[in-house]
């Protein structure tokens, strides 16, 4: 029987950190004891990543419509932003990791905003690892941005809508110098994307588990590997399709 090619370690994933609040309800505890931890299973994934090969991971921390939380929550995931900023960018420099920062910018602080571009200038020379943190992101925002972007750079666009190509929008989406996520994984036991890379995640395989993203350890983000590895990915053709490349190179 011929095998399907099956995928090696994913060269991109992304993560919607899905349960830190339910995690510290659970233990009757303030929510904010769940962010916090939050924060270190971040640490966890990012080494695990980079450990396995993993060549970008991008992680959903605060999305567009979490701004309508109450104004306390907000209010403290905006200090504990800060505060992992300014203690973990030393590490990611020394690690290789790349760091950027993609979402509606113009709703945060001017001094988290200066923090940001910092971090960012600090980390640019690296490339062992590139993370992007989406923050005040949306999928639909991010479209809408890119269009926006794409006519403002190209004031001729509108009357040529007719030929304008896939490839010419995506170059204008947040995550234009990164490859599509080859898997998605989210935490918390919910079974849907949030508005989280709509564009992108097209064709990412999605991984769902019940794991609370502070319980997230590396042996979690190896299990989110395994599964990735027994996954055959068609783009829309068939299995014979896929299977045939392969098949050519055993003859070979």
């Amino acid at each position: 029987m011929t095998r399907h090619p099956r995928p090696a370690v994913p060269r991109h994933v992304a993560i919607i950190m899905d349960g830190n609040g339910r995690w510290a309800t659970a233990r009757h505890l303030p929510r904010v004891s769940g962010h916090s931890r939050g924060i270190d299973a971040v640490r966890a994934a990012v080494e695990q990543a980079g450990r396995r090969g993993v060549e970008y991971l991008t992680l959903f921390a605060f999305s567009s419509e979490n701004w309508r939380r109450p104004q306390d929550e907000v209010s403290t995931l905006m200090r504990l932003f800060v505060s992992a900023l300014q203690k973990e960018v030393g590490k990611l420099k020394e690690q290789g990791v790349r760091l950027r920062v993609v979402g509606d910018r113009a709703a945060f602080d001017p001094a988290l905003q200066r923090l940001i571009h910092e971090a960012e200038q600090a980390t640019a020379g690296n490339a062992r690892l590139h993370l992007t943190v989406c923050a005040s992101y949306g999928g639909r925002w991010d479209l809408v941005q890119a269009v926006r972007s794409l006519l403002a750079t190209s004031p001729d666009a509108a009357a040529l809508a007719e030929r304008l190509t896939e490839q010419q929008l995506a170059a204008h989406l947040g995550l234009a110098f990164a490859p599509d996520p080859d898997l998605l994984i989210r935490t918390g036991g919910e079974q849907r994307i949030s508005n989280f890379l709509l564009w992108q995640c097209a064709y990412s395989e999605l991984y769902f588990t019940h794991t609370l993203w502070p319980d997230f350890d590396a042996a979690a983000f190896d299990a989110a590997l395994a599964w990735y590895a027994t996954r055959e990915r068609r783009f829309g053709q068939t299995s014979a399709q896929v299977a045939a490349p392969a098949a050519e190179e055993l003859r070979a």
